[in-house]
């Protein structure tokens, strides 16, 4: 199993359970976090748990470290308590669950910062944006993210399942809903506003329906998983009555690993492993300017990973937790520009320092790393900018007292944009955000106008330094 050499006896213990858990003669099937599994070290005073998953004295395996450490592991039993169910239901197809609400010509709505997504199921996806102009007059900026190109959405794979009972048995596509394994019913969508980016190709979406049994067909999130190509998540309770749509918590799996004599309690590797850990989780340690440099790039591939975004996902956003530096330290290290934030989960990635630049990126194993100037920062630029845009917005507390909440800064002179031949630029909105993660970031991108974009940068770390922001909208540390 490639890249499993540091934990290579965790690695053989999660395939030796998944191999338990297909069963004899049944294919291998991939590992995958819909699985989940916890290895235990209990010691030789141990008696199996007589809840919750299976266990089996005599269904284990012996396992040797590289160091000839050797230890008897107890596997699980994985089983499907649902399989029965889902063998014998006869019931309505996913499409016919979803029907009504199609029939109902019903619209969902998901309104962000800039943009607002309305879905009418079974007929289209629009983006859009109104601005009121002198005179109350209206502007709007529209997108068709994707039009219904068939009189019935739901016929074709619904009438195949009916004709041909073979086609239930289909294994049904998931998705990583916030950590979760989710199973989702596609409609796709297509013929929407022409791409400017793809050679005029029209836009498309596909729309992932998933059980909810509290939900109200609200949007989850959208997403432009590739340039014009859009991912749709809507909670509905429709489908929650058909048994291979619920929504399953998986419980964790535990694996009970016992040491032979002769061997540790847990093997000498992993305990220097979970160590090193452990160091990487205490308080930033100053390091000096040169080992800022060499170590920049492993940092930020190790703590910038985006997560899964729950409820406040826009059109491309993604949520890190950074760096665990105090409070103090994180902000002096953001205003310097020596720590960046990074962001986004779609094809496109977005680097943020602050007083220096934005940067989109894309990384690919084969043909390496593409990346685009977005935006550089120069004070007297934005200065200028600041005279005539609002670089300051206000929130009135209910005690009648003004306090700062956003704060808009302009980066110019990026690359040349194809489209228009002039260096891209964009407004950097940093906003303050409350969240359980005093170290969370939430980045989105937008395009209102081609190579003119708005980058979104949310954080409670903001929240701390936003009544700095001088009439120019520049922070400081706060006193």
């Amino acid at each position: 199993m490639r890249g499993c050499r540091p934990r290579a006896l965790l690695c053989g213990l999660l395939a030796a359970a998944v191999a338990v858990a297909a069963g004899g003669g049944r294919a291998l099937p991939h590992l995958s976090d819909d699985v989940p599994f916890r290895v235990n070290w209990p010691g030789t005073e141990f008696s199996l748990p007589t809840t919750g998953v299976l266990y089996k004295e005599d269904n284990y395996i012996i396992m040797t470290t590289v160091d000839k450490e050797k230890y008897k592991c107890i596997l699980p039993l994985i089983a499907s308590g649902n399989e029965e169910e889902e063998k014998d239901y006869k019931g309505p197809t996913p499409g016919e669950l979803l029907e009504p609400l199609f029939k109902q010509s019903s619209c969902s709505y998901r309104i962000e910062s800039y943009w607002t997504y309305e879905v009418c199921h079974g007929k289209h996806i629009r983006q859009y944006h109104e601005e009121k102009e002198t005179g109350q007059k209206i502007n709007i900026q529209e997108y068709y993210l994707g039009n219904m190109m068939m009189k019935n959405p739901l016929s074709e794979p619904d009438q195949e399942e009916k004709e041909n009972p073979k086609e239930s048995a289909k294994e049904i596509p998931t998705k990583n809903i916030e950590g979760q394994m989710t199973p989702y019913y596609p409609v796709e969508m297509g013929n929407g506003t022409p791409c400017s980016l793809r050679q005029n190709l029209p836009r498309s979406s596909t729309v992932m329906y998933i059980c909810h049994p509290e939900a109200k067909h609200e949007i989850l999130s959208v997403a432009e998983v590739t340039t014009c190509e859009y991912e749709v998540v809507i909670l509905t309770p429709l489908l929650c009555n058909h048994p291979k749509y619920r929504f399953r918590a998986s419980p964790v799996n535990d694996i009970f690993c016992q040491s032979l004599p002769g061997s540790p309690l847990k093997p000498h590797n992993l305990e220097q492993l979970e160590k090193q850990q452990e160091m990487m989780k205490m308080p930033f340690r100053r390091v000096k300017e040169e080992e800022m440099h060499s170590t920049k790039e492993e940092k930020f591939s190790s703590i910038h990973k985006p997560v899964a975004v729950g409820s406040h996902q826009l059109l491309t956003v993604g949520t890190t937790h950074i760096s665990k530096l105090t409070d103090d330290q994180l902000i002096k290290e953001f205003l310097s520009g020596s720590y960046c934030f990074h962001g986004g989960v779609g094809w496109w990635k977005y680097e943020f320092c602050y007083g220096k630049y934005v940067h989109q990126y894309h990384e690919d194993k084969e043909s390496g790393k593409t990346s685009v100037v977005v935006g550089t920062w120069n004070k007297e630029e934005h200065i200028e900018w600041s005279k005539k845009n609002a670089a300051r917005t206000y929130y009135l507390k209910e005690d009648g007292t003004q306090t700062v909440r956003m704060v808009s800064h302009f980066y110019g002179n990026g690359d040349v944009c194809d489209l228009t031949e002039k260096p891209r630029q964009v407004t950097v909105k940093l906003k303050c955000k409350e969240s359980d993660s005093p170290h969370a970031v939430t980045i989105y991108m937008l395009e209102p106008h081609s190579c003119q974009y708005i980058l979104g940068v949310e954080s409670p770390v903001i929240c701390k330094i936003l009544d700095t922001a001088d009439e120019h909208g520049l922070l400081s540390v706060p006193s």
